[in-house]
């Protein structure tokens, strides 16, 4: 898979807080949530990447918010409804998806 352009998902980590989410994403509150966009060089690269998070998705049962154009696509991972924390099962969903831009 070709790796993406650039990731405008990167960014200084908040000096105290909750934890620092998996590299290339950003937590925010209100709701509480993960993203991540990236930004690929053409359609086929992007495609290959969805379809790796498909999987991805259907293997641990965590199915991320998506929005995609052309080239790139924003992906969010939502906190369970009423926690106040990420949980372990999407911190790690996102690390493996990171896996799939570095790897």
């Amino acid at each position: 898979m070709t790796a993406p352009t650039s990731d405008h998902g990167e960014g200084p980590a908040p000096a105290a807080g909750p934890p620092t989410p998996p590299h290339g994403w950003r937590r925010r509150q209100r709701p509480l949530r993960l993203e991540r966009r990236l930004e690929f060089a053409d359609y086929d690269a992007l495609r290959d990447f969805l379809d790796q998070v498909a999987d991805l998705s259907e293997e641990t049962g965590i199915y991320p918010n998506q929005s995609f154009g052309r080239t790139y696509v924003n992906l969010t991972l939502f906190a369970e409804d009423g926690s106040n924390e990420i949980s372990a099962a999407a911190e790690a969903f996102a690390e493996r998806v990171d896996g799939f831009v570095t790897g």
